[in-house]
């Protein structure tokens, strides 16, 4: 499969809370807005984050509706594209986009997402380059003894998607995430519907820790290793990224599923130049 065909949609009505529950019960970061069968906008979680923050009235989450945050300006590319998932890297790569819609003239047809480009670089193009080339070693941390409030203002102010829990050694231990939040959140065990706070609610913010929401299990990876072996355990553990450590454990880096993107656009022009210059290596 090259992209995802089943795709989540609501209407621009819909209430942020409509979303929040879809995204959390299918696992999904994104939904597709549709009217008349067109897609007309998109909104993820990072967006109703984002909007939360800057909205100053007193509304529920079921009182504001998608067509007041979801973004219109959509990327989007007609299913009969060729090379569809290549010009979707380009895209993703050049725009700094986590999504394209795929179109037949102008209804949906489905989404290419990052997922679908870890899951197919880690098929495509086993040994073709190494986690080091492509890691990022600008890396924001925090400990486990950080409190949950901290965390999630880290995440918002530096604009991540997540962060790596070191030791006092600054050795790697956890990941803490938007994601961490929602599977922990109280607001969807409870069904509430008339708050406002669904990723750290106050009253649960005094006295929670890094510590109370992240596990001791790492998945962590080396330098020196594929990166197609990167993007198999995105694929497979349903992540977005993961800390890269050297032979003694330490950290390097991590690489992220927009570093894989970001390989996956280069990949056809790295073969051009190595077809016309025979010394490229």
């Amino acid at each position: 499969m090259s992209y995802t065909k089943n795709v989540i949609t609501l209407h621009p009505d819909s209430s942020i809370h409509d979303a929040l529950l879809l995204m959390n019960n299918n696992d999904i970061k994104r939904i597709v807005i549709i009217s008349d069968g067109n897609p007309v906008g998109i909104v993820t979680e990072r967006d109703i984050g984002k909007f939360l923050q800057n909205d100053k009235t007193s509304r529920m989450l079921n009182q504001i509706h998608l067509d007041e945050i979801m973004s219109r300006n959509l990327f989007t590319i007609s299913k009969d594209q060729d090379e569809i998932l290549v010009q979707c890297a380009i895209r993703m790569d050049a725009f700094q986009i986590s999504s394209i819609v795929v179109v037949d003239e102008e209804k949906l047809e489905g989404i290419v997402t990052k997922s679908d480009l870890v899951n197919n670089f880690s098929k495509l193009f086993t040994g073709l380059y190494k986690v080091k080339d492509y890691m990022n070693t600008n890396i924001i941390t925090c400990r486990k003894s950080d409190s949950l409030l901290f965390a999630l203002n880290m995440l918002n102010r530096n604009k991540i998607s997540r962060l790596v829990v070191t030791d006092n050694d600054g050795k790697p231990v956890g990941i803490i995430s938007y994601d961490t939040f929602l599977r922990n959140s109280p607001y969807f065990r409870s069904g509430a519907e008339n708050t406002r706070e669904y990723l750290l609610p106050k009253t649960s913010a005094r006295g929670l820790f890094v510590n109370d929401v992240v596990g001791n299990e790492l998945l962590t990876i080396g330098y020196n290793d594929d990166l197609a072996k990167a993007a198999k355990l995105m694929s497979e553990y349903k992540i977005s990224g993961i800390p890269v450590v050297n032979e003694n454990g330490d950290l390097e880096g991590v690489v992220t599923a927009t570093d894989i993107v970001r390989a996956y656009h280069e990949v056809k022009i790295h073969a051009v130049i190595q077809r016309n210059d025979p010394h490229f290596a």
